[in-house]
């Protein structure tokens, strides 16, 4: 598709979301994803125990989880992009170009890595915990510093811990889930809340196109059968 409409289609998705999203919201946090793994306990759930929001998306595809995690493990600005509505991401600054094969240099990623939402001074994460073809766990870092902020109660709400991980679970040999999951803590009541109101449905909008886009990809490199 070309990328202006892409994004037309997307922006209109958001719109859209935004608008209904009162009526919408249990939906889209628990878009694609059964009762069983919304309860299931995952790598990073213990960096934020008792969140005051989040979500559990899940996908289906059929693709083993090897090749789904080559293009899980190279997102990132100035890396794979994030597959999802580059032009919307750009508009904003991001400065995001999203590939569309798996890269062999940005196939190694470890502890401690820088995973940015955009250019410098941008929003970025830090890898907290990585089991290749299983898990990647990321959590917010301070834009200014690059370093994670140590957990307190009392912590400003623009500290607030934040992690985003992504699990692979085989379906069998051929085909996977793939799990994405984000659980944020904030000390006060209704600032950040009122915040991520407005940032949950937009965060959906790009976040489900990120995993169709993840599914074309991944089934594309393996064809059903092969």
């Amino acid at each position: 598709m070309n990328p202006v409409v892409d994004a037309v289609e997307g922006a209109f998705r958001i719109v859209f979301t935004l608008v209904f999203s009162p009526l919408l919201r249990n939906w889209y946090n628990r878009w694609g994803a059964t009762s069983a793994e919304v309860s299931l306990a995952l790598p990073g759930d213990q960096d934020v125990p008792q969140p005051a929001m989040g979500y559990t998306r899940d996908i289906t595809i059929q693709s083993p989880v090897s090749e789904v995690w080559r293009w899980i493990v190279q997102i990132g600005q100035g890396r794979g992009g994030f597959y999802s509505y580059d032009v919307l991401e750009n508009l904003a600054g991001c400065q995001i170009h999203s590939a569309d094969r798996v890269r062999p240099e940005l196939q190694v990623l470890g502890v401690g890595d820088a995973v940015r939402l955009g250019k410098e001074g941008y929003p970025l994460f830090r890898v907290t915990e990585i089991i290749p073809e299983e898990a990647l766990v990321l959590r917010a870092a301070d834009p200014k510093t690059g370093e994670i902020a140590a957990f307190s109660d009392s912590m400003p709400d623009a500290s607030a811990p934040t992690v985003w991980g992504f699990y692979l679970r085989p379906v069998d040999d051929t085909a996977s889930r793939l799990i994405v999951r984000q659980r944020l803590y904030h000390a006060s009541k209704w600032p950040f809340a009122l915040m991520w109101r407005i940032v949950e449905p937009i965060n959906f909008v790009m976040e489900r196109k990120m995993l169709f886009t993840i599914k074309h990809h991944a089934e594309a490199d393996y064809p059903a059968g092969k």
